[in-house]
């Protein structure tokens, strides 16, 4: 439905689909500029910086029940892209995937949690959530003109890099395979950020992850860089069997730094790989200069919180 009261003069139209059928109905009904909207916290302040121009028509997703929620399907946590940044950072399920546990918690404002959605975090393409969704190997599940499609996130970035996606295009879910889940906390300083498997079970990898925010001050503020690590070594040889890094922060699109990671499982998984790491990773990163950081105090950002974060991981 439209509301009353829109849809004259410089006022967008807005619409309030109740399910995703109707949703797509409007997509097909309506012409002109048009803008899918969840929480609106990223989109009210572009609006008002007026780095984005007030569209012909707003599309609300507030009101679609089934894009809400965090569930286990199968072998998958699926997050409807309409769940609040609040609910993901208390929910147990999620608890389980700590890189993305922590990222949210780094996001904004607790004010600002309990309106924005992760959907929106993800959609605006620089969300501080996408690192750990890229080292998780997560898919979304986009609502798009050809009916219901998934993407992984690192494909749906790099379209994004490329010009490619389709701003037509709605998200609906993030599904993120539960093989990745840790099993323990091996540290009970929620701000090490370092989890481990239980060790006292030789058949199982001992995992590591972290997650790393840097902004420009203290209190709230845009990130500058943010890393994400999430690695599986082998009890028997104690080798790496597994390694995802990803950085982005800023204006900046994740990446997955494949290079570091190849170079990171060719060696011995120990502390001595952790200045290595910090010179992979700063050779690797391509990020860029703005009036608050350049690309290579962005790229030795990176590199030093990924080489201090394997060496924690190792001495927690």
């Amino acid at each position: 439905m439209v509301l009353p009261g829109y849809g004259s003069g410089a006022q967008p139209s807005v619409w309030q689909p109740d399910t995703l059928q109707e949703l797509q109905n409007i997509r097909e009904q309506i012409e002109g500029t048009r803008c899918y909207v969840a929480g609106g916290t990223l989109l009210r302040t572009q609006w008002e910086a007026s780095s984005k121009v007030l569209p012909e028509h707003l599309v609300s997703l507030a009101c679609i029940p089934e894009i809400s929620g965090i569930s286990m399907q199968g072998d998958e946590i699926v997050i409807g892209a309409m769940t609040r940044l609040r609910e993901c950072a208390t929910d147990p399920l999620l608890s389980r995937f700590p890189i993305l546990h922590q990222a949210i918690l780094a996001i904004a404002a607790p004010s600002v949690r309990n309106l924005a959605t992760i959907g929106g975090n993800i959609a605006s393409g620089i969300g501080d959530s996408l690192p750990a969704l890229l080292v998780y190997d997560a898919e979304l599940h986009l609502l798009t003109c050809r009916g219901l499609e998934t993407q992984r996130v690192a494909l749906w970035l790099e379209n994004g890099r490329d010009n490619k996606l389709n701003a037509d295009d709605v998200l609906i879910s993030i599904h993120i395979p539960f093989r990745n889940a840790t099993v323990n906390l091996s540290t009970s300083d929620p701000e090490q950020y370092v989890y481990e498997t239980e060790q006292s079970i030789p058949e199982r990898n001992h995992q590591f992850s972290f997650y790393r925010k840097l902004g420009r001050r203290e209190a709230f503020t845009a990130s500058l860089v943010t890393v994400a690590f999430h690695g599986e070594v082998s009890p028997q040889d104690g080798r790496w069997t597994q390694v995802a890094i990803a950085a982005g922060g800023g204006s900046g699109i994740a990446v997955r730094l494949t290079e570091t990671e190849h170079w990171l499982r060719s060696g011995k998984a120990d502390a001595s790989q952790a200045a290595g790491l910090a010179t992979q990773a700063v050779a690797e990163f391509v990020s860029y200069t703005d009036a608050f950081a350049t690309e290579l105090y962005r790229r030795q950002s990176a590199g030093n919180m990924l080489g201090a974060g394997l060496w924690q991981a190792f001495h927690p």
